[in-house]
């Protein structure tokens, strides 16, 4: 595979370092990796691959398809919503990791095991879906290929590293019994049934985001789907409980057996994962997979990943990789 080089778009964040972190442990061919951040940031260093690079400001002038073909994103929606179509429109491959683009109908919205080929050989603008989407996604193309799926229902268990380094530290300020500067309430001791913004439909834009990517990336528009999503006081780590219904009837072990053979899956057929067992790599855990008597053909699954790496910072990367193969 041929050498890139790759700019990162919020490269001093918690996503942009494990962007930096994964290139190195997949080991991505980069020839030049450009850093580059707000004005506050510019001038820190960081080290990739034993060299010291210098983190540059963000500016129009700076995305320059001269120095770099790909861009990772991951400075918010604001920020891509104003540099990402600039960057795409000098022919400069953006994967965007923030909310900006991904219920856009011109723009893939991808997790690559899954639904890759959404993306053309014309599109400079990828969107990375949502963290907790993602590590649902390869279990639910599984289940939608073996039985069809007629409809799923979600509660997640949402690691506090979710909302950037200002969650990991309102769960380190609130367990030394200090009052909250970030969460609306305590997060240590404590479950919040709140992730981003209440709507009018009484969701959460968390809650609507898992909902309409679903649809979006499996390509099933009208699949009933419902989401429950809530902050733990856990570190790093994404759970989610899955209910899912299936359209034809369900043969467990044949799904059992599929998951089981997944790439990018592992499946626990006895036992069941943990936040801690994900954290820090790139398979998504799963596991306590039953029948629902309650319902026809349905069944529980817990899933669990680190939403850092294969729900953010690792997916981009591997788009990227598959990018690199398709366009070499």
């Amino acid at each position: 595979m041929n050498k890139i080089n790759v700019a990162i778009v919020g490269a001093t964040g918690m996503v942009g370092r494990t962007f930096i972190q994964v290139l190195e442990d997949l080991e991505v061919p980069i020839g030049e990796l450009t850093l580059l951040a707000s004005e506050k940031s510019a001038g820190k260093k960081v080290v990739f691959r034993g060299k010291v690079l210098t983190v540059e400001t963000l500016t129009e002038e700076a995305l320059d398809p001269q120095r770099f073909q790909y861009a990772l994103f991951s400075a918010g929606a604001g920020v891509s919503l104003r540099f990402a179509p600039v960057a795409a429109s000098r022919g400069i491959t953006v994967i965007d990791n923030s909310s900006a683009f991904r219920m856009d109908p011109q723009i893939p919205l991808v997790v690559p095991e899954v639904n890759f080929s959404a993306v053309g050989p014309q599109d400079h603008l990828i969107a990375n879906p949502n963290c907790s989407t993602i590590q649902c996604m390869l279990a639910l193309k599984v289940t939608q290929e073996l039985f069809g799926l007629s409809r799923v229902l979600y509660t997640t268990y949402q690691a506090v590293s979710g909302s950037g380094y200002r969650g990991v530290e309102d769960l380190e300020r609130t367990l030394k019994g200090e009052a909250p500067q970030f969460y609306p309430q305590p997060i240590a001791d404590n479950c919040l049934p709140h992730i981003d913004v209440f709507l009018d439909s009484g969701c959460t834009k968390e809650e609507q985001k898992m909902m309409d990517e679903t649809r979006k990336i499996l390509d099933l528009p009208g699949l009933p789907v419902s989401a429950t999503c809530v902050r733990v006081p856990v570190k790093n780590g994404h759970s989610v409980a899955m209910n899912v219904t299936t359209e034809k009837p369900l043969d467990l072990p044949l799904l059992a057996k599929a998951l089981a053979s997944t790439e990018g899956l592992r499946f626990y057929s006895e036992g069941y994962p943990t936040a801690r067992d994900a954290s820090g790599q790139d398979l998504v855990l799963l596991g306590r997979m039953r029948r629902d008597d309650s319902f026809p053909n349905t069944f529980h699954l817990w899933t669990v990943a680190d939403n850092i790496r294969k729900g953010a910072a690792t997916n981009a990367v591997q788009i990227l990789m598959k990018l690199m193969e398709e366009r070499a």
